[in-house]
């Protein structure tokens, strides 16, 4: 059984701090491979900034095509609008009915709004969550302190933000430390975010 962590956001754009907090993963816990599964809108956020999906795409591909261990996932691509998390979980266990173990990967200051998540009781009761540290605001709901089903991995505290990098490439600012250098090719030559 192939135990694959599924890492959900928007990548857009992925940067260093995605790649570390993914790559600790896979190294450092029970889980064979991480997934990016690369979200075309998220319930919680609006779309004007977003690039196409193709787009960060092919970001998500460039930057781990060099790590065996992580993958792309255009999965949710063709589901319905918005995404919930619960449904793409439901697809990919008909999609791969053996062979494969799905779990989460989430950022503890996901991990304290996931009881607003749709059906997230199903989410917890089926499936297993990876919980990174993030330095966030407010409390995090006591079901979820020792709950058997979130496993707590001391990976990096990475405090890069997608949204930063856009501003300040805007801003003109020199970013191209922060991302994978494929990435801050395709970023470059396609003009994004100026």
């Amino acid at each position: 059984m192939k135990k694959v962590g599924l890492y959900f956001g928007t990548f857009n754009p992925i940067h260093i701090g995605h790649l570390v907090i993914a790559n600790h993963m896979v190294e450092f816990s029970d889980l064979d491979e991480v997934w990016f599964v690369v979200t075309p809108q998220s319930p919680f956020k609006t779309k004007k900034t977003l690039l196409d999906n193709h787009h960060r795409y092919e970001m998500v591909y460039e930057a781990t095509k060099e790590y065996p261990k992580l993958h792309p996932s255009k999965i949710e691509f063709d589901l319905p609008q918005p995404n919930y998390t619960v449904n793409t979980l439901v697809h990919l266990d008909e999609k791969y009915p053996s062979g494969y173990s799905f779990s989460l990967i989430m950022g503890e200051d996901n991990l304290k709004g996931l009881h607003k998540w749709k059906n997230y009781e199903t989410i917890l009761e089926n499936y297993t969550i990876y919980v990174y540290p993030r330095i966030s605001e407010g409390t995090l709901e006591s079901q979820f302190m020792q709950h058997k089903s979130i496993h707590r991995v001391s990976a990096p505290i990475m405090e890069i933000s997608s949204t930063f990098i856009r501003k300040e490439h805007k801003n003109g600012k020199n970013i191209k430390p922060m991302l994978p250098p494929e990435v801050w090719s395709y970023i470059d030559e396609m003009n994004f975010y100026r």
